[in-house]
């Protein structure tokens, strides 16, 4: 039995003449020999409207019974579309993720999956030719409904590819593939045939939207090829999967940017062992997610200490930090939010040299003052000052080759 994944989103299934769509692309799935697992979104705008209405409800609603409310999203989804199926005389079901089920841990909002049963599905598809499936949602082990977090309907698609053994997962959007950066501040963004794994793994790290960072974690570790498609054209889209020579031949792949950051400085740290802890400690019980690192060279026995976060943790982060600066006789708490990290990306950058001195001098010839850097074996990042983002984004794009080519 060949078996093919296909996910659609919100904006995929956001209208009837959408939907319609979706179901065409089912239907190719048919034609080439597959039998098809369908994984649907709630409508676009859905999602929204019933985290809304928990609000309304309550001043604090329960995590558990929002999971129970915001399912409902893909519920309406998957049975609207299945009608669609049915119609057009296609031997077709919906399933809820606890009808599988999809078992999942009981962090509600953010559940992770445990396991799937496989066996179900197969069961199911030797009844039927296409199955449509709610992501985004699963249960507990003893049967308490999930959802999985924004962009949680990506990992339900791969996690079901995966537990399939699906030669392929296709990932519908409203756009044609991943993007060697953002097109809507760099014209000659190009779309890339080919990502690898760990490459998309980093874009979605930093922000870039195509698919969910979790998907990607899952896909990589279970080595699931995923396509990105676009609902509304035929054309091929991107490829994610495993690297080759033919992309570690590549310096760069593709330029990313995160403006979701805060830098938050701590002044006049005693310099002994243990600061570091105590700085950091909080933070982590508290959850709060530090990126990028700096430590200044000790003065007179005292030090800076500086790092980034997203902007929703701020103010949690500046309570934590004025303690820890009372406890330990640091001057003061600085902070800055109109910061923004740019990262170049590829993982050609393991057998070349000089990718971050291209990249610093390219920036220092536009004026543009580097704050802060990390690097990883395939990523180097800046953090620069927001209003310079568009501009450095196009310079990094443009120093490493990354334009069509127009010749």
């Amino acid at each position: 039995m060949k078996i093919l994944v296909q996910k659609f989103g919100g904006t995929s299934v956001a209208t009837l003449e959408c939907m319609k769509q979706v179901r065409e692309k089912v239907l190719g799935g048919l034609k080439r020999g597959n039998k098809v697992v369908a994984v649907l979104s709630a409508r676009s705008g859905d999602t929204n409207r019933l985290l809304a209405l928990a609000d309304e409800w309550s001043p604090a609603p329960d995590k558990a019974e929002c999971d129970v409310l915001v399912s409902t999203g893909e519920q309406v989804s998957i049975s609207l579309f299945t009608m669609l199926l049915k119609d057009a005389g296609i031997r077709a079901r919906s399933l809820l993720g606890g009808q599988i089920p999809v078992t999942t841990d009981d962090d509600f909002g953010r559940a992770r999956i445990l396991a799937i049963d496989s066996k179900t599905l197969r069961d199911y598809l030797d009844q039927y030719d296409v199955l449509v499936v709610a992501g985004f949602q699963g249960c507990t082990e003893d049967g308490r409904i999930t959802t999985l977090g924004r962009g949680g309907s990506d990992t339900s698609a791969v996690a079901l590819a995966a537990s399939l053994d699906s030669a392929e997962c296709e990932i519908y959007t409203d756009v044609d593939g991943v993007y060697t950066t953002d097109p809507n501040i760099c014209s000659t963004a190009r779309k890339m045939d080919r990502v690898a794994y760990e490459e998309m793994l980093e874009m979605a790290s930093m922000g870039a939207k195509v698919l969910h960072i979790r998907s990607v974690e899952f896909a990589k570790k279970y080595k699931v090829p995923v396509r990105v498609r676009s609902t509304f054209s035929d054309d091929p889209g991107t490829l994610v999967t495993q690297e080759d020579s033919s992309m570690e031949a590549v310096l760069v792949s593709g330029i990313a940017y995160d403006k979701d950051q805060a830098r938050v400085t701590l002044r006049d740290l005693p310099d002994v062992p243990g600061m570091a802890a105590a700085v950091f400690g909080p933070l982590s019980e508290k959850g709060v997610l530090v990126d990028m690192i700096v430590q200044n060279t000790s003065q007179d026995g005292h030090t800076d200490m500086t790092f980034t976060i997203s902007r929703k943790d701020l103010p949690q982060t500046l309570e934590l930090m004025t303690e820890v600066a009372r406890k330990t006789g640091a001057s003061e708490v600085l902070h800055d939010v109109s910061v923004a990290k740019v990262s170049a990306i590829g993982v050609g950058m393991r057998n070349h040299s000089g990718v971050a001195a291209r990249a610093f001098a390219a920036l220092t010839q536009e004026g543009i003052n580097i704050l802060m850097i990390s690097t990883s074996e395939i990523k180097i990042t800046i953090l620069i000052q927001e209003k310079y983002v568009e501009l450095a984004v196009r310079i990094l794009h443009d120093t490493f080759g990354l334009d069509w080519d127009i010749g």
